[in-house]
């Protein structure tokens, strides 16, 4: 772990002379690469610094244990060696995670779909109330949440939901949302008080850019139709909506949100290309599968991952076993918790298995 240390620490310091230098000033590319990698590399290398002093400082502290001194000084070198080694093991617990492999996929922007599956009209609100938890969450994030494209229903619930949030980071913490989303609770349309089970479905998807999927017009087909809202009435007499099949895979996009005809075709490429890429992903992921599936879920949607009892405000999530009795609060968009328990997970899992 040294060695590898080390060798970060060496091409953190090299980075920074890179950055020095005139000629990568100079180009934009290179200083974007550079600057993207360093602030990569930054948390283990800070860590690594703070580790090696530790380590001087608790050497330091075992040798002036063998010299002469008074009692009372005799005390203050133990108690300085016992923090010493306490902050060794966290630190070297801390260091064992920064140099877990890395997604490569943790830093993108995440394009997000939600739709409302069992439970018809109860399911699209639910799909509506998960948009918001995610969209406040955001806001504590300091994300910033794109629509893209949405279908409502008579009651103002989303059949479907795309939208897109742009921050970094965003894929590292919104992966682990992909999946079923079960809802229990008393339905505003049930007049006879009885407690129902819906659900919603969430899909999380890291953005691709172009140079991660090109897509040639030629392998396109673009179709234009009028946007509808509720019930399926039109809201625009306009063809401003658009629709985008990519012929080799069959994956359609659409985005009727814009009010541009180019807007929305450019919003449903950005679909595309994310689902596209997404397809590409958990196919690779899939010849890993006996090996690699990990208990915090693989995205598929059908899998079953969180239950929202309202009864007794309770939020449980099934993959960790996780129960928070603070429903009001985790559907205002307060899912850290849950997030980072989560992520604490995945890390334990890929130490345990020495990844």
């Amino acid at each position: 772990m040294l060695d590898r240390l080390q060798s970060l620490a060496d091409r953190y310091d090299k980075l920074s002379e890179l950055l020095c230098d005139p000629d990568v000033a100079n180009d934009s590319k290179k200083l974007r690469d550079y600057s993207k990698e360093q602030s990569d590399l930054q948390p283990a290398y800070e860590a690594y610094v703070e580790y090696k002093n530790v380590i001087e400082e608790l050497e330091a502290a075992k040798t002036m244990q063998g010299e002469k001194m008074d009692d009372e000084m005799r005390e203050m070198v133990k108690m300085e060696i016992e923090e010493l080694t306490q902050r060794e093991q966290e630190l070297a617990e801390k260091i064992r995670i920064l140099l877990l492999p890395k997604d490569p996929n943790d830093d993108k922007n995440v394009i997000i779909e939600i739709r409302g599956a069992a439970g018809g009209d109860e399911a699209a609100l639910f799909a509506s109330d998960l948009y918001r938890m995610y969209t406040r969450y955001a806001d504590t994030q300091g994300w910033k949440v794109e629509l893209m494209d949405a279908n409502t229903n008579d009651l103002g619930g989303f059949k479907e939901v795309i939208f897109m949030i742009n921050g970094r980071g965003a894929y590292s913490k919104m992966k682990f949302e992909s999946g079923a989303h079960r809802v229990q609770r008393i339905p505003t349309t049930e007049s006879g008080g009885r407690i129902h089970t819906s659900t919603s479905t969430v899909a999380v998807m890291p953005e691709a850019e172009e140079v991660d999927i090109e897509i040639h017009d030629k392998d396109i087909r673009v179709d234009t139709f009028c946007s509808s809202g509720a019930g399926g009435q039109s809201v625009n007499t306009t063809k401003s909506a658009v629709r985008v099949t990519h012929v080799p895979t069959g994956i359609v996009a659409t985005c009727q949100d814009g009010k541009s005809q180019n807007s929305n075709k450019d919003k449903a490429l950005q679909v595309l290309r994310a689902r596209i890429f997404d397809m590409m992903r958990q196919e690779e992921e899939a010849k890993y599968a006996g090996e690699r599936k990990s208990k915090v879920g693989t995205g598929d949607r059908s899998e079953r991952i969180r239950t929202y009892n309202f009864p007794q405000s309770r939020v449980t999530d099934h993959r960790i076993g996780l129960t928070v009795h603070k429903l009001d609060q985790v559907m205002n968009g307060e899912i850290e918790e849950i997030v980072s328990a989560l992520t604490l997970a995945e890390q334990a899992e890929m130490m345990e298995k020495g990844v």
